[in-house]
């Protein structure tokens, strides 16, 4: 039923079944109350744990994604941290044949997944948990560090190339989106097209001009149209963060050096942010609260972990310093 609370401390422990990736990555199914389009259910991901570390680390995926970044799950397991990560409703594993796919219309409805997933990590022994999110995710995380009930258990926040605004120009910002929005409360599920570059896409995935292997049904090579309610939702996300947030915990966000925009293909994708501008992550991120550390990474990719094996080296150096310095 909409609006039933589902009590996490009365369904722990959990049963892991093996993931689509393969073992050792696992994953259970976290059921959540319906809402507006039925059923709705979130899914936890882990890389089993080789030792009994109390560190851990819950991954927020992307818009038009999911959670298939293995390396990232072993760099973190082999300095310490059980790795988990969450795909939300209407995401990946997650996406259920009713429903269009990442549609929400108050980021807020992904708390009750977030919720959910920190109940199992502390359950299984997690004390010290950082919230991670790419895009996004990152936005996701950001919100839920400031508004989320659990936000106190959280010891840090690991932001890669948090979606902070829209990439568009002046006139779609600040008059075209803030007229959809206010339609969309109107005509929550009318679709429009996404406006992500099929070039980002190609230099990603080994089928076209890219390294890695994921499920095109699920991160799709030309997104996945949004809802009116789904750009409203972000609308009013941006507007509650840019108005100052109060994080204390401590943040670090990473973004490439470069953004690359074009109608044309340009070998610039494989080194640049084919999907946000890189300034308003650097305006922006400052504000997010007190403790912010921003990083620039030369030659990211928008999903840095993603980005060539040299740049990735400097991304895993860039968290693990800090961490270090940060959480000892």
């Amino acid at each position: 039923m909409a609006g039933e609370v589902i009590s996490w401390t009365d369904m722990l422990p959990v049963s892991y079944q093996p993931d689509v990736l393969g073992l050792p990555f696992e994953q259970c199914v976290l059921l959540q109350p319906a809402d507006y389009e039925g059923p709705v259910q979130s899914t936890l991901v882990r890389l089993r744990p080789t030792a009994n570390s109390v560190k851990a680390i819950l991954y927020l995926h992307g818009f038009n994604d999911y959670f298939f970044q293995k390396e990232m799950a072993r760099r973190y397991q082999e300095h310490g941290y059980r790795f988990y990560a969450l795909d939300l409703r209407k995401y990946g594993r997650s996406w259920l044949p009713h429903q269009l796919p990442n549609n929400v219309r108050d980021l807020r409805e992904y708390h009750a997944d977030i919720d959910a997933a920190l109940a199992v990590l502390q359950a299984e022994g997690c004390a010290t948990v950082l919230l991670s999110g790419h895009s996004t995710g990152g936005l996701i995380a950001a919100l839920y560090a400031q508004e989320g009930t659990q936000r106190h258990t959280l010891a840090a926040l690991i932001l890669n190339s948090p979606f902070l605004a829209l990439p568009q120009n002046w006139i779609v910002r600040n008059l075209a989106v803030p007229l959809v929005a206010a339609v969309g409360r109107l005509t929550p599920n009318l679709k429009i097209p996404g406006s992500l570059s099929t070039h980002y896409g190609a230099s990603l995935h080994r089928q076209y001009r890219g390294e890695w292997e994921y499920n095109l049904t699920w991160k799709p090579f030309e997104v996945f149209h949004i809802t009116m309610s789904w750009l409203r939702a972000i609308h009013i996300a941006h507007r509650r963060l840019q108005r100052g947030a109060v994080l204390t915990l401590p943040v670090l966000v990473l973004h490439s050096d470069q953004s690359v925009r074009g109608n044309s293909w340009s070998d610039e994708y494989f080194r640049a942010d084919g999907v946000l501008k890189v300034s308003d992550i650097e305006r922006l991120a400052p504000k997010l609260g007190t403790h912010i550390t921003v990083a620039s990474i030369a030659g990211g990719v928008h999903d840095l972990v993603l980005s060539p094996l040299p740049v990735r080296e400097q991304v895993y150096e860039k968290i693990f310093t800090w961490l270090t310095v940060t959480l000892g």
